[in-house]
Parts: C-alpha cells; sequence; structure tokens
C-alpha cells in the first residue's frame, strides 16, 4: 500500500527539522555557546571542595561531608593518592592535566590546582579541582559539568583515568 503524499511531506518536513536542530546544536557548540561559566565559589573553603551537583554530573572524594545529600552515591569517589609530598604530588597532576587534549589548568596555588576540560565536538567545559589534603595525605577532588543533567559517567571515568596514571609503575 503506498504511503500518502501528505504523510509522506510531513515525514520529510520532521527529519529536516531533526536535522536543522542537530546542526544548529552543533554551530552553537562549535562557537562556544555551550561551555557555561565556572561558577564562583570554586576553591577550598574550610578544608572542603564545593558540594557535588545536586545532578548526576559530578564526583566528589568530600561528598559524604554532605550525609543529606540527593547524589551522594552517584558523586562518592575515592581521593587519589599523594605521590609523596605536595608540590611532587600537584606537579604530576599538573603534567597530566597538561598533556590531556582538551585540559588546561587555570589556577594553581598553595595546594590547589583546577583544571577546564573542554570536549572536543560540542565544546562543553567540565571544572575539575584538586586540593591536596595534607592532613589525611591525599588528593581530594571534585569533577563536574557546568551544563546538562547527567554526564554519563564522564567526570568519573576522567578522575579514575587520572588516578591510574598517577598509579606508581609496577603497582
Amino acid at each position: 500500500m503506498p504511503v500518502p503524499t501528505r504523510m509522506l511531506r510531513w515525514m520529510v518536513y520532521a527529519l529536516l527539522a531533526v536535522l536543522a536542530l542537530a546542526l544548529l546544536g552543533l554551530a552553537a557548540g562549535r562557537l562556544g555557546l555551550l561551555a557555561g561559566q565556572a561558577p564562583s565559589d570554586l576553591g577550598v573553603r574550610d578544608g572542603r571542595l564545593k558540594a557535588p551537583s545536586t545532578r548526576p554530573n559530578s564526583v566528589s572524594s568530600q561528598a559524604a561531608l554532605w550525609p543529606g545529600h540527593p547524589r551522594l552515591a552517584y558523586a562518592s569517589i575515592a581521593p587519589l593518592p599523594a605521590l609523596g609530598d605536595e608540590a611532587r604530588t600537584l606537579a604530576r597532576l599538573r603534567s597530566l592535566v597538561e598533556a590531556t587534549p582538551g585540559a588546561r589548568v587555570v589556577q594553581a596555588e598553595g595546594g590547589y590546582l583546577r583544571a577546564e576540560y573542554t570536549t572536543p565536538l560540542m565544546r562543553y567545559t567540565d571544572d575539575v579541582e584538586f586540593w591536596f589534603d595534607s592532613a589525611a595525605n591525599v588528593v581530594q577532588v571534585r569533577s563536574a559539568s557546568r551544563l546538562g543533567y547527567s554526564d554519563r559517567g564522564a567526570n568519573r571515568a576522567r578522575v579514575e583515568a587520572l588516578r591510574a596514571q598517577l598509579a606508581p609503575a609496577g603497582g
């Protein structure tokens, strides 16, 4: 049975609309309109990095400091290991960040390092913070997407990739 001409016409219009929206989204990303702005409250305050997002798009090694947090289970991740002293550990982290395509260090002072990771196609930007917690001899970490609802595990994967690269050779 042949498809009526009117229905075929609407199917073509619908397909063209979907393609136009996809191209518009891609253009917005390439122009940097999907990067978002860095939150103004990043950094270490009273021994804490910013709380995890209320959406499933961030991880934090300090998530347990907010016991009633709605995304506590999703956001929880172990801190990164220290490689001896603060200077050596943060220098290694900095070199790993700088060697990653789309990543750049935007702040480094004291025991704190902040980086921005930008995706290649849509140019989304994520904020990643590292704080050398000398009392616990670990690096507290927070990685969060600026925009969107879900990160589909991207922030966790990023932190775990850094953890694997930080691990001593053979260990």
